[in-house]
């Protein structure tokens, strides 16, 4: 825990059936979030103050600095009246290899990535997903969805959070993370499910976001063949998962979605509730 808030009162004028009111709601913070390794600095994120353990280990897992949770020796929360610095140690082979590739860095780059210090590491190839015989029904998709919204607890109080979760068969929604930005929330899902030793292969990665390029990239990395989401994927992210094999449902509404690469794996049925 730490000692910032998630969430805080806003004043607000509400204009409402032709009448104005002054009030308050709350809303999400917004916290710089930095990221250093063996003392050095690596990224800064605007994220939300919690679960701060399961987002190291998942940008650290995402951003391709370390292959396994093993590989992190320590994580230590630091904070200040600025914000927080997630420190990181790592073990001597990983922060070798960090060390290293910082040394191939060419300058300061704009991909809008972090930790990328190229256009080919942005579209890097990602794992292949395609052996993994993870299957969902048509109920389970719409299940998992009604699921996750309802998990939101964060998102129910302030409606203006992303949500990312892990259903499971038979178990349902096995974690939940929240978070302002959608990728910091898949991140920290990444992070509670290595965190957990559970294998990303076991389950689908169901996020309240649009599919771009990054989403598909975590999840593939997170070892998940299906991704389900309820908006709409971008044209490079549909190209890159089924590159990788990997199953992508959008726009799932009520009953209905649309699955844009791999279709096998989601076999058809009529609605019933998924526990």
């Amino acid at each position: 825990m730490t000692h910032f808030k998630t969430t805080a009162h806003a004043a607000e004028t509400v204009r409402r059936n032709g009448l104005v009111h002054v009030g308050s709601r709350i809303v999400p913070e917004e916290v710089p979030i930095a990221f250093s390794y063996g003392g050095s600095a690596h990224a800064v994120m605007m994220g939300t103050p919690d679960d701060l353990e399961d987002f190291a280990v998942g940008f650290s897992l995402t951003e391709g600095i370390i292959s396994a949770a093993q590989e992190l020796s320590s994580v230590e929360i630091v904070e200040d009246d600025q914000g927080i610095d997630v420190q990181v140690m790592l073990v001597d082979d990983a922060a070798d290899a960090l060390r290293l590739r910082r040394r191939h860095m060419a300058g300061p780059v704009g991909c809008g990535l972090c930790g990328i210090e190229s256009i080919e590491q942005a579209v890097r190839k990602v794992p292949d997903v395609s052996h993994v015989a993870l299957g969902l029904s048509h109920a389970e998709i719409v299940g998992a969805v009604g699921l996750l919204n309802e998990a939101q607890l964060l998102h129910r109080e302030t409606r203006a959070v992303h949500g990312a979760g892990f259903f499971v068969k038979d178990a349902g929604l096995v974690a939940v993370r929240e978070d302002v930005g959608r990728h910091n929330a898949l991140d920290k899902l990444c992070g509670a499910i290595v965190r957990a030793g559970r294998p990303g292969a076991t389950g689908a990665v169901v996020v309240t976001s649009r599919l771009s390029v990054e989403m598909v990239q975590k999840t593939a990395i997170l070892g998940s063949p299906i991704l389900i989401a309820i908006s709409a994927p971008t044209a490079l992210a549909i190209r890159t998962a089924d590159e990788a094999g990997m199953t992508l449902v959008a726009l799932v509404r009520g009953d209905d979605f649309e699955i844009f690469t791999h279709p096998h794996r989601i076999s058809p049925g009529t609605i019933a509730d998924v526990a």
